[in-house]
């Protein structure tokens, strides 16, 4: 995640902050479900920026690893406590379990060091977290395309009078975000 090239890791970072943005925006949501999920997504995409920001630019001290690992650890726990009652949330418990394996993997690596043991090949659980956020990325950019055919309401989604969606609470929005969170995931695993 830090020593890679400057410019594809600059993309990341304003990719996973503006994404982090969004969902900040969404948490003004009438619906409580939809504002606890943005809370989440948007401790994800921050967390992501701040993670992906080049070493060219700024190092970490070796006490933020286990920092980022102690809050993500938090944010699974939470994640893992709200699965019980919707399926989405296991998504979310995937995500932070990813964030604290790369944050541990980081504090026991130092820099430029990754593989200095002979380690060669994807350990597997970055094996299998690949493999998991790639289906996801695949599978969430499936749903965003338009369905031939449907019926809708207007700007906004407004459909039989119902008065307009608000911007923040648009369902596809709001996959567009979590796709967007879903190819940073792909790309940090990919640099670990």
């Amino acid at each position: 995640m830090h020593g890679g090239p400057a410019s594809p890791g600059w993309l990341l970072v304003a990719l996973c902050a503006a994404t982090g943005a969004y969902c900040l925006l969404r948490m003004r949501s009438p619906v409580e479900e939809q504002r606890r999920a943005a809370g989440g997504e948007a401790l994800m995409g921050f967390g992501m920026a701040a993670m992906a920001v080049p070493a060219a630019v700024f190092t970490p001290p070796s006490w933020a690893w286990p920092v980022y690992a102690g809050v993500f650890g938090a944010a699974a726990l939470r994640a893992l406590w709200g699965a019980r009652r919707t399926p989405h949330h296991l998504h979310h418990l995937l995500g932070t379990a990813a964030m604290v394996y790369m944050a541990l993997a980081m504090a026991a690596s130092p820099a430029h060091h990754h593989h200095e043991h002979g380690n060669s090949g994807v350990p597997l659980v970055t094996g299998a977290l690949l493999l998991y956020f790639a289906g996801y990325v695949l599978l969430s950019g499936i749903r965003l395309m338009p369905v031939t055919g449907a019926v809708g309401g207007g700007v906004g989604g407004a459909i039989g009078g119902r008065g307009s969606v608000g911007w923040g609470d648009r369902p596809e929005l709001a996959r567009a975000c979590r796709l967007s969170m879903g190819i940073g995931m792909v790309a940090m695993l990919l640099t670990l």
